[in-house]
């Protein structure tokens, strides 16, 4: 069960059930790129509430997306690096969320009421990650081998998918889809059989070894078709919208991708994916993000198609066959959180 800070009040609009808010409130998402962070404000969206990213010198300010003076957003302004003026009266806002400047009034004080409500910001796996109702405790999932030395970093461009984010998480950890959804990419449609795997849960979620036929190669690689090669796919899951797959491919060869649905709203998520590994490191970085696309552009239509669109929790209301162990797992987490028992919009 998540620990309790102070109650938040739900954004504008809010398209969770207030209890799913409440708790996803508590949790850490990632909410952008490092990379795409410049000088300029930027704007975000994170469970329905609307943010805003600033560089305050060398620190990050999240906040929200709102100038408290008349209610424009502070995305539409401009920044130097060191703070961002609002669009409309120039108030500037530096480190901290401090307004350190209303240019109508230059020599005045400056009341407290024009600082803006901020919101932790931490950097890892090249991701900006929050929260919107923080014990003061950092929680990010970890991620096997990002910081070891013969291992390349890759932070691919996110993809937006309008379905629930725990829709996706779960597409990602299945393993009875490859022979149907993943054939122009690097499955066999002639190798369906799911071999039995047994999910062991964990204090956040669980973990799951996979081993099968089935290759990680792209199609066409001359090792696509390799006999007797047996794939390892060690699955950690992270609830509530969180998992890794580590591939173990021949030569000792690892590949670790991060899923990280960030959940804009309850029916939109921002899938942020990094990456690394310890071979192919000379491949250019654009071969690497159009492969990771086209994988996952072939998820999202399955995930955009789905009903009902978000994740029944409730056992009972859809079938189940062996192959979707780490389904059931995964949804027994996130009723173990305090989730509803139909996880709903």
């Amino acid at each position: 069960m998540i620990s309790q800070p102070a109650t938040v009040h739900l954004p504008r609009n809010c398209t969770f059930e207030a209890a799913d808010w409440d708790l996803l409130a508590r949790c850490w998402h990632p909410v952008a790129l490092v990379r795409e962070l410049e000088d300029k404000p930027l704007g975000v969206t994170l469970l329905d509430a609307p943010l805003v990213l600033y560089r305050a010198g060398g620190t990050i300010v999240i906040a929200d997306d709102l100038c408290p003076h008349r209610g424009v957003p502070l995305s539409m302004g401009k920044g130097d690096g060191q703070t961002i003026a609002c669009a409309y009266h120039g108030f500037r806002f530096g480190n901290g969320g401090k307004c350190v400047r209303v240019p109508a009034h230059p020599d005045s004080a400056i009341p407290s009421k024009l600082n803006l409500r901020t919101y932790p910001a931490v950097e890892r796996y090249g991701l900006i990650w929050t929260c919107l109702n923080s014990n003061a405790s950092v929680i990010l999932p970890p991620m096997p081998h990002w910081d070891e030395p013969d291992y390349q970093q890759i932070n691919c461009p996110w993809i937006d998918i309008a379905g629930f984010a725990g829709r996706q998480v779960e597409g990602f950890i299945d393993v009875a889809h490859f022979a149907f959804v993943h054939t122009e990419t690097f499955a066999h449609p002639d190798n369906p059989i799911v071999p039995s795997y047994v999910p062991k849960m964990t204090h956040d979620g669980f973990e799951a070894e996979y081993r099968s036929t089935v290759s990680n190669f792209p199609i066409g690689h001359e090792d696509w078709e390799k006999p007797g090669f047996e794939w390892l796919r060690h699955f950690r899951v992270h609830a509530p919208f969180v998992a890794t797959l580590e591939i173990h491919f021949p030569e000792d060869g690892r590949l670790v991708i991060m899923n990280a649905a960030s959940p804009v709203s309850a029916r939109k998520t921002r899938m942020f994916s990094p990456i690394c590994r310890n071979f192919d490191k000379q491949i250019p970085l654009q071969a690497v993000y159009d492969f990771n696309r086209r994988i996952f552009e072939e998820d999202r239509a399955l995930v955009e198609a789905q009903k009902p669109e978000n994740l029944p929790l409730d056992p009972t209301l859809e079938a189940h066959v062996m192959a979707d162990r780490s389904s059931i797992a995964y949804r027994r987490t996130l009723r173990a959180m305090g989730f509803s028992q139909f996880f709903t919009a």
